[in-house]
């Protein structure tokens, strides 16, 4: 389905999938979101929180079962998949210029040069003897090639050693920022996310957590330290107490008082605190 919301890069609608047919299970249930364009957005949750499901559905890759999904036109997104499916038997070379001849008239050659570039091989090696993070460059490559409007990555960095991920994460946000470019990035790895990205979609169950941009959902949410007590009327999120000390994450519901020491949350914080509450604090 194409996105027809002016400003509107992605935007589910109840949207449910659903495997293995009447005696399935649901990866996906009752999602409702509205992504704007340009955004940086992180897709987090733990293993088997729908997170490929729903990426896959962004992609066109798979139909929901139920609700909808709008989307930029095929030919305005481009996908890498946790797999990074390339042709075992071409050079990389050959894969570039198959990038090339399945884009006309919008390829960026020197945009896919500069990922592959510092890989540790040249362009006439083969897919098949390139290692998990040489792989991934070359499909980062023919995705930024692309120059598609939408990026949908799955566990992008995942294969790649530290520095790496570093370097090719930087070429990223600073590409994404240049051209205006809506990414969608799903990772495990925390850290990496709260400098590169300013919006947030968190799944739990099939289900979204939280949705919004990671300014709006910071400031909406309050660490509270200090003697154990009534939080009332503050939705708390995730809590532990040590000896008569309570420390809490909560969603704010006005102003905080009490005799608490209050900050803000890093998004880590933010994210394990949800991650850690099953079912999700209420809504």
């Amino acid at each position: 389905m194409t996105a027809h919301t002016e400003g509107i890069a992605l935007e589910a609608d109840l949207l449910g999938k659903k495997y293995g047919g009447r005696r399935g299970g649901w990866a996906l249930r009752e999602c409702d979101f509205a992504l704007p364009t340009g955004r940086i957005c992180a897709l987090v949750g733990p293993n088997g929180a729908g997170k490929s499901t729903l990426l896959a559905l962004a992609a066109g890759l798979t139909r929901p079962t139920e609700g909808t999904l709008a989307r930029p036109a095929r030919d305005d997104l481009a996908y890498v998949a946790q797999s990074k499916p390339l042709h075992p038997r071409l050079t990389v070379a050959d894969t570039l210029r198959m990038g090339r001849e399945l884009n006309p008239g919008r390829w960026d050659g020197a945009a896919a040069l500069r990922v592959v570039e510092g890989g540790g091989f040249s362009s006439d090696t083969l897919v098949h003897h390139l290692s998990g993070g040489q792989r991934t460059r070359v499909a980062l490559a023919l995705a930024l090639g692309k120059r598609a409007g939408l990026l949908l990555l799955d566990e992008p960095m995942a294969d790649l050693d530290p520095l790496a991920r570093h370097q090719l994460m930087g070429l990223l946000m600073a590409d994404a920022a240049e051209r205006g470019t809506t990414v969608v990035m799903s990772s495990h790895i925390l850290t990496e996310l709260e400098g590169s990205c300013d919006h947030l979609l968190l799944l739990a169950g099939g289900r979204i957590r939280l949705a919004g941009t990671v300014d709006d959902l910071l400031a909406a949410h309050a660490l509270l330290r200090g003697p154990v007590g009534d939080l009332a009327p503050h939705t708390v999120v995730d809590s532990r107490t040590t000896g008569r000390q309570l420390t809490a994450l909560v969603r704010r519901e006005g102003p905080v008082e009490g005799p608490w020491e209050t900050t803000e949350p890093s998004l880590e914080e933010l994210l394990l605190a949800h991650l850690r509450t099953p079912e999700g604090a209420p809504a």
